[in-house]
């Protein structure tokens, strides 16, 4: 009978269980589903990540090139960040070039990159106006049920986190440069952004962590990104119905709250892989 109802009517079937405060996957509407992390999966990256965020799925792996910085930023290094979704991760995607989800989340990334101070980009400079890093941050959903966008940030923090970059110099002969595979150096990360993502439904109730599901059947769509220090640093809302001010302080607390929940999550993994090493 449940079945039937859920695939008749989902809206009337989620609302039967918002109106008791939970949902149909015994969630309460602030709580986030099980958050899994494993870093350093890929040994051919230079630095790796995977999170399971309930059955959203997502690997960030970093790859390091040496370029010639450009002559506006002679100083700088670059981040370029990719998130794909390849129909392998859910029958909504199709093969072909990047679709508009795809996009959106490539941009959004790229844009937490740059308002949390999460990496000084002259950290990667090597030689002014010569040489820099350029690191590659490709971010892949193997598995989608809803909230990439939580589950990418985490993805590539704690890859950014476990990426060490072999020592360069420039050798004043030849002008070339030498690379010494031995010598690797961890990543300064100056700032550790988290997001947390929510749903609307029915203008009015605000619910976290969205399955796919739930995405599908909201009314709007918000993620608000907060640091260590409870800066904000990125608040994302692409149309949808609006939002009291009320319900957006409301979430702006739970990300703050989600933050020092990831960023002890992503500490103690890292350092039990210390220990293993």
């Amino acid at each position: 009978m449940a079945a039937g109802f859920k695939t008749a009517e989902p809206l009337e079937y989620h609302r039967s269980f918002l109106k008791e405060n939970c949902r149909p996957d015994g969630r309460e509407l602030f709580e986030f589903r099980t958050t899994t992390l494993n870093i350093g999966s890929i040994s051919t990256a230079d630095g790796s990540a995977l999170v399971k965020l309930g059955n959203t799925t997502i690997i960030c792996g970093i790859k390091a090139e040496l370029a010639n910085p450009t002559t506006e930023a002679p100083d700088k290094g670059y981040i370029v960040p990719n998130v794909d979704l390849p129909p392998l991760c859910s029958s909504r995607f199709r093969p072909g070039p990047p679709g508009e989800q795809a996009q959106a989340a490539s941009q959004f990334i790229a844009d937490v990159i740059e308002s949390s101070d999460l990496i000084k980009t002259e950290d990667l400079c090597i030689e002014r106006g010569k040489l820099c890093w350029v690191l590659y941050c490709d971010i892949m959903c193997l598995d989608y049920d809803g909230n990439i966008l939580d589950a990418c940030i985490i993805a590539l923090l704690a890859a950014l986190k476990n990426t060490q970059l072999p020592e360069v110099a420039v050798n004043k002969e030849t002008c070339l440069p030498e690379v010494d595979l031995e010598k690797r150096q961890r990543l300064r990360i100056h700032r550790h952004p988290v997001g947390a993502s929510f749903c609307v439904f029915d203008d009015s109730i605000l619910i976290v962590d969205p399955t796919a599901e739930e995405e599908s059947l909201s009314t709007a769509h918000l993620t608000v990104v907060t640091d260590e220090e409870g800066r904000l640093c990125s608040v994302h809302k692409p149309g949808g119905t609006p939002l009291s001010g009320e319900k957006l302080q409301e979430g702006i607390n739970r990300a703050t709250a989600r933050q020092l929940e990831i960023h002890k999550l992503i500490n103690k993994v890292l350092d039990s892989v210390k220990t293993a090493q």
